[in-house]
This record gives structure tokens, sequence and C-alpha cells, in this order.
């Protein structure tokens, strides 16, 4: 059971929610139109491998980052999308394991969470977890 327990969210704290949820969800498409340049996951990885130099080290990391980034944001912008839909149901706000509400200060962090800090702490581990949320 959740530590912190709040009131269920209110047509004007859903409403700042929704808008975190969207402000992060294009920051995301950007994201992604920026590291992909408009291009797909192979064509970028035959670009950077058909670039000359001895630096093919350096690129083999670049390339490992830049993958590792883009799997991240694409995970949290199908987060930040599963959110939206949920925004309106009544479930929304309340944790998936425990059924307690989530912190209002937490979802304002972390809009996408599907779970209370405690709930969160025990399913992802104690170091998955900033002390402030």
């Amino acid at each position: 059971m959740s530590t912190t327990t709040t009131s269920p969210l209110s047509p004007a704290e859903r409403l700042g929610l929704q808008q975190l949820l969207l402000r992060r969800q294009a920051q995301l498409d950007a994201q992604l139109e920026t590291q992909q340049h408009g291009q797909s996951r192979a064509e970028a990885a035959a670009d950077v491998l058909a670039q000359d130099g001895d630096d093919a080290p350096q690129r083999d990391a670049d390339r490992e980052l830049s993958l590792a980034r883009n799997d991240h944001d694409l995970d949290e912008l199908g987060q930040v999308s599963r959110a939206l839909l949920r925004i309106d149901t009544p479930a929304y706000g309340d944790c998936v394991d425990c059924a307690e509400p989530i912190a209002l200060a937490r979802l304002q962090q972390i809009p996408w969470t599907l779970r209370c800090t405690a709930c969160a702490a025990r399913h992802e581990g104690p170091a998955a977890m900033p002390a402030h949320l």
C-alpha cells in the first residue's frame, strides 16, 4: 500500500497532467525526428558504417548510444501515449498494483507512471527510484 495517499484527481489536475503529457509527447516526437533525421534505423546505421576514417570504434560506440537513446525515447513515447488514452478514465492516477491513488507530486513528475512510489520501488528495485518521488 502507498505511504502517501491523495484524493482523487480534480478535473483541473487531470487537465494539467494531460498538458504535461502532450508537451512530453511533442518533445519525444521532436527528439526522435532529430535522432533519425528522417531516416529509418537501418538507413542511419548504414550511413554511419559508410563513413571513411580510422574512427570505427568511435562510430560503433556512437551508433550504439544513438540506438539506445532512440529505443528509450520510443519506449517512453509509448508510455506517454498510453497515459493519454487513460487520462479520462477513473483508473488514471491509481496504482496498478495496490489501487491506491498515486501522489500528485509523483504524477506531475512522471505523468505516465502506473505505480505509486512504494509499489514502483518493489517492482523496479530501490536503486531505480529517485529519492524525491
